[in-house]
């Protein structure tokens, strides 16, 4: 395994790729499965990259004196995988997390780029504190950091933050996420900025009235274990509000974490009227209904919770169509007492960086529930054009950002082996097959198997 440091970067994301001891300045991948789901490219060919950028892609390329070759045949040669919900941590509960293992654990996981939360202790919602994230992740973290900035100060739902200031500073969009702006007025206001910032507002849809309190999805499961549920009708409404004000304003809208049937279908719908809404789901909603905490195992204990049957076969539908456009973890980390206490009390949140692509393709893909191109593009070309940065493709002059997927690897999910510093996993001893083995930042390999 090889894990660097890199330059993280902002906006249309160029920047310098890690650095890395050693000759080579060339990388050649040989022979591996080539897949660009926004050039529509599926094709067994080589890939030259050169001084940080793609220099050719197809045939048998020439890679020249000194170069280095990797082999990939058999494998798969995608866009740098790029995740756009995660929690970092820091500052603040660096015993939770840290930039430098969260981007070790990112760069395992086959992740060049992660878009971290403002949700951390104290928040991001200053231009120092947006700042302070990218000098971290230019110390310690072999992938690419994209700060998400807060939406209202102190993430308190009461007034915008310096909007321009955070976009100049380096924020890649906004988010209150964890919260949801109660203040439809100062809903209004952000978007507007967002707007004008040209910067995209990721929004945590719940009505916290009718969440509150609640620890699981609010159904049959929840009766019978005694828990206070979350209705599904607390995200539906946020979303319905969202879009409202998402047309009013014309912002670019991203929703994240959707759990829901009803979200798929409002957000189909405000689509087909030509909203400029994108959608995330997560694997765990994807994967598991809440028929996961029979036994009160708190490591599926989410928020929002894992939902119904009949929520996951419309999320899957929706990922399928293309409502869903993206596939992020929403990688939550929680150390151990936090999580091995009670199921009302416990912490919302799992990790997902280092299982993502592997729950993705076994279940997924193996399955034949959703075609390889489409999980691809949820996981590149999807996040980059929600963020508005140019990433998440492979084509010549583009930053050589690569992922090569062995797609027939067989594992099993070990949390002891976690580079992530927390546990707290539902996928724990899951058979899986398919698994990023090498991850290419800047032309550099910032982890191999």
């Amino acid at each position: 395994m090889a894990e660097r440091k890199r330059n993280p970067s902002r906006g249309p994301i160029p920047g310098r790729g890690p650095r890395r001891s050693g000759k080579h300045d060339t990388l050649l991948l040989r022979g591996g499965r080539v897949i660009d789901p926004a050039s529509d490219l599926d094709e067994v060919c080589d890939v030259l990259l050169s001084r940080g950028r793609i220099q050719s892609v197809g045939g048998s390329a020439q890679a020249g004196p000194g170069a280095e070759v990797l082999e990939v045949s058999g494998k798969l040669v995608v866009p740098g995988l790029i995740d756009m919900h995660v929690h970092l941590r820091e500052p603040g509960r660096e015993d939770e997390e840290t930039i430098e293992s969260g981007g070790r654990a990112a760069a395992r996981g086959g992740f060049t780029t992660v878009a971290c939360m403002a949700n951390t202790q104290p928040p991001i919602d200053t231009s120092g504190m947006v700042r302070y994230v990218l000098e971290a992740a230019e110390r310690s973290s072999p992938v690419r950091v994209l700060p998400v900035a807060a939406a209202t100060v102190g993430l308190k739902g009461e007034a915008p933050t310096e909007i321009f200031d955070l976009r100049a500073a380096g924020a890649a969009a906004l988010s209150d996420d964890g919260n949801f702006i109660k203040n439809s007025e100062v809903a209004r206001r952000v978007m507007e900025y967002a707007r004008m910032a040209g910067l995209t507002l990721i929004s945590h849809c719940e009505d916290s009235y009718l969440a509150e309190g609640g620890v699981m999805h609010e159904g049959y499961r929840s009766t019978v274990l005694g828990l206070k549920g979350i209705p599904a009708a607390s995200e539906t409404a946020a979303v319905a509000r969202e879009l409202a004000l998402a047309e009013l304003t014309q912002v670019r809208l991203h929703v994240a974490h959707v759990s829901t049937g009803g979200a798929v279908k409002l957000i189909r719908e405000a689509k087909s009227r030509g909203l400029r809404v994108t959608a995330e789901t997560a694997p765990h909603y994807l994967l598991l209904t809440d028929e996961v905490v029979a036994d009160y195992d708190t490591s599926a204990k989410v928020n929002p919770p894992i939902r119904s049957k009949e929520d996951r076969d419309a999320i899957l539908e929706g990922l399928k169509d293309g409502t869903i456009d993206v596939v992020a973890s929403d990688h939550a980390p929680h150390c151990e007492e936090e999580k091995d206490v009670e199921f009302d009390v416990a912490a919302f949140g799992l990790v997902g960086l280092e299982t993502t692509v592997g729950l993705l393709m076994a279940f997924l893909v193996k399955s034949g529930l959703v075609p390889l191109s489409r999980v691809i593009a949820a996981l590149t070309v999807a996040p980059s054009t929600a963020l508005g940065i140019d990433a998440g493709r492979i084509a010549p002059g583009q930053l050589a950002d690569v992922t090569v997927i062995d797609p027939d690897l067989a594992w099993e999910v070990d949390p002891l082996s976690f580079a992530s510093k927390s546990r707290n996993t539902p996928f724990r001893g899951t058979k899986l097959v398919g698994r990023a083995v090498t991850t290419i930042v800047g032309g550099k390999i910032v982890y191999q198997a």
